[in-house]
Formats: C-alpha cells, structure tokens, sequence
C-alpha cells in the first residue's frame, strides 16, 4: 500500500517537473532557432540588394549620364554567392568568392529556380545554404531629383551558407537532451529519496496503530478472562452465599479495576495527544511539587527499603501546567520504585540551568537493555516479551509522561546500564 503511495507521489512529482522542464527548454530552443532565422533572412535580404544607379535629365530608359553597379558581396561572415538569372532561369552571371565546382553553381541555379520559395534550403558540396531570389531592377534619378525604380528582366539568386547555424541548433538541441535526461535522472533520484522520506513517518504511523490496538485488545483480554472465568464460577454455585462466594467476587472486582485503569489511561493519553487541547501554562513552584509528589510516595519507598536521596534547588519557577507536571513526575518516581532493587537506591535532582530546568531521577535495579531504549516510551511497551503484568504496569505512563512533555516544549530522555542502573530525565523551558 505505501510503496504504491510512494509510486504516485513519485510519478506526480515527475510529471510536473518533467513538464516544466520541457517547456522551459522548448522556450530556449524557440528563441534560439528565432534569432538565428531572423539573422540570416536579415543577411538574405542585404545581399539581394543589386542596383543600378542612373543620373541624367531623361526619364527611365535613356542612357545618359553614369551608370554605378552595386554587389553585395560579403568576405566576412557566412559565405555567400548569388547568381543572376534571365526569365528562363539561365544564368547570366556569378558572382562568387566560393571555391565550389561549376556543375555545382548550375545545380544550385536550376533548384532555386524551380522552387522559388524564398529562405528555402539547399545542400551543396556537403554544406547547407538558404537561398532568396529577387527581381533586379534599376534605381533611375531624373535630372529634375525624381527617383524611379524600372524593373529589369533578369533576377538574382542569393545562397548564404547557413552549415554553421544549423549546427549550432543541432548542438543546442542535443545540449539540451542530454541535460534534460540527466536533469530527469537526478530529479528521479532525490524524489524518491524525499518521497521515501514523506511515506516513512506515515507507515510508521501505521504500524504503531495496528500495534497499538493489538496492544490494547490484548491488554484488555486477560481482565475479560478474569471476570468471565469468575462469572462461571459463581453460576456453577448458585446455592451458595455471597460471603462464600466473596472470593469469586473479589477476583471480577480486581479484573474490572484493571480494565477502568487501562481505559482511563488510554483516554488521558488521548485527550494529551489532542492537538485542539490546548495546554494551560502558569507559573507555579516545580520545587514545592517535586516535594508534594516525593512525600505522597514515601511509604512506598520506606516499604521496600529503598534509600532516597534528592538534590532539589528551592523555589525554581517554572511556567507550564502544575498537575501535567506533577503527573509525569509522579510516573517516573513510580517507576523508579517499580524498578528498583530491594534495599536499592534512588537519586532525584531539580537544578536550573540557563533558561531551563532539568528534572533527574536514578534508581539502582536490573535496568534497560542498550536494544530495548529507543522503544521505552511506545505504547504498551515492555522489555518482557511474556508480557506478564510485572509490578502491575501496563506500558502506558511512559507514553504519557513522553506525550506531556513534548506538548509542554519540552524534552525527556532515558539512559541505561543492565545489572546497574536507570535515569530519566526531562528538560522545560522558564
């Protein structure tokens, strides 16, 4: 299901880069192929202009005066030539700086004069020319200052080699192929990569909630059994009396006291995890709490002779949410007492540091494997696989106290060393 979300994500992103990058490099190549066109009907066109200048005092047709020819003949640049041409396409003359054979010449004559379409292409001697033809003409200046222009019965045929601008469009497309393709392949790469990315925390997201709820109906499955088996029983003896029966009693009394425990723990993290809940942060004395919550579990400590010691700055002002504080506190002193060895050992400390304040609590006892740690604080989690109910816990106070702190701002970490010790310790901001 996610590799095919994935898949789309990816042809999607694809699609939409693939699209503009085609049209920004049709942009390019079209303006190219303009200018280089626009360039060389622009030379087409000086070229063609052969005139003849006459100066007299008659009217067009005399021949009186000086006569100046024009060419148009061009060293630098592209090479060109131009042939003149009567009405019957015969050539009249060339006017021409290019070695080419004359068979070629005539070649070039007949096939402009056959397809007279201007800036047409012609292959010659293994290179490309664009041609124009013009009908030649005489530009005639009366002796009064009136200017005539009499057309003449013959034409010119200008061919301008145009091998190198072709090529240059041919090398630019090529150029912009090949970037496009590699473009295309990097774009592939970092888009899985990112697209991987994207899909990783919402697989993740749903593997923890198919766990989660194998987790719970699991969880909620051995009080059910509890209360059922217990059930039966007292069914199989009617005739009895309830105080006889007070043990069968006591027995669906402990299994529905487990299951409102787990399902008010399952609401509370679910009423924290709400996102539209909104976290009321007051300044409050995290000192005098730490107090409050050290002194509601001092006979459990004293019941399993376990040695507190504590190291807590007084009046530390803290802005955040007094009872949510309290809450994680009292979770991780219960699991340190939990946890701890007989006759163990248990350190707590509150100390200001900069702008936060750092809670510190250590207990002496079995400790946490280096593989179990990143998963300490996952719903129902417990580093016994058998998952008996040790110490009554059910693997939700961690995700809890995690769940608070993070909506607080702040941070909580876990350390550990098997056969020694344990330390979790949670940072909020003043």
């Amino acid at each position: 299901m996610f590799t095919r979300l994935r898949n789309k994500f990816l042809i999607l992103n694809m699609s939409i880069t693939s699209l503009v990058m085609v049209a920004a490099f049709a942009i390019i190549y079209f303006i190219t192929y303009s200018n280089i066109h626009s360039e060389i009907e622009s030379k087409l066109n000086s070229r063609s202009e052969t005139q003849i200048t006459i100066q007299g005092k008659t009217l067009p047709g005399a021949e009186i005066g000086t006569r100046s020819i024009i060419q148009n003949l061009s060293l630098d640049g592209p090479f060109s030539f131009n042939i003149e041409v009567d009405s019957q396409g015969q050539i009249l003359k060339i006017n021409s700086f290019v070695d080419m054979p004359a068979e070629a010449y005539y070649k070039a004559a007949e096939t402009a004069w056959n397809n007279q379409k201007n800036n047409s292409a012609i292959t010659l001697e293994g290179r490309q020319w664009r041609y124009a033809l013009s009908q030649m003409g005489k530009h005639v200046i009366s002796g009064n200052g009136q200017s005539f222009i009499v057309a003449e019965d013959k034409y010119k045929i200008v061919f301008l080699d145009v091998t190198e601008y072709n090529k240059t469009l041919f090398e630019l497309l090529t150029t912009l192929i090949f970037v496009g393709f590699i473009m295309l392949l990097v774009i592939f790469i970092i888009s899985r990569f990112f697209a991987n990315r994207a899909i990783k925390p919402i697989a993740e997201a749903w593997e923890k909630q198919k766990q989660f709820v194998a987790d719970a109906s699991h969880e909620l499955k051995t009080p059910l059994s509890i209360i059922n088996a217990n059930y039966d029983a007292l069914l199989a003896n009617q005739e009895e009396t309830i105080e006889s029966q007070i043990k069968w009693l006591s027995y669906i009394k402990v299994g529905t006291d487990r299951m409102t425990e787990l399902l008010n723990n399952l609401l509370s993290l679910a009423k924290i995890e709400d996102v539209n809940l909104e976290i009321r942060k007051m300044p409050f004395n995290m000192s005098s709490a730490i107090y409050d919550v050290m002194s509601s579990m001092e006979a459990v400590v004293i019941e399993k002779g376990i040695k507190l010691s504590h190291s807590i700055e007084p009046d530390i002002i803290v802005k955040g949410d007094l009872e949510k504080v309290k809450q994680v506190v009292a979770i991780l002193f219960d699991n340190a007492v939990k946890y701890a060895n007989e006759n163990g050992q248990i350190d707590l400390s509150l100390t200001k540091s900069k702008r936060q304040v750092i809670y510190s609590i250590k207990n002496s006892g079995k400790g946490i494997a280096k593989q179990d740690l990143p998963r300490v604080f996952d719903r129902f989690y417990r580093a016994d696989l058998s998952r008996t109910h040790e110490n009554g816990g059910y693997g939700l106070g961690l995700s809890i106290a995690k769940t608070i702190i993070d909506r607080l701002g702040g941070d909580i970490q876990v350390t550990s060393v098997e056969n020694e010790y344990t330390t979790f310790t949670f940072t909020l901001g003043l």
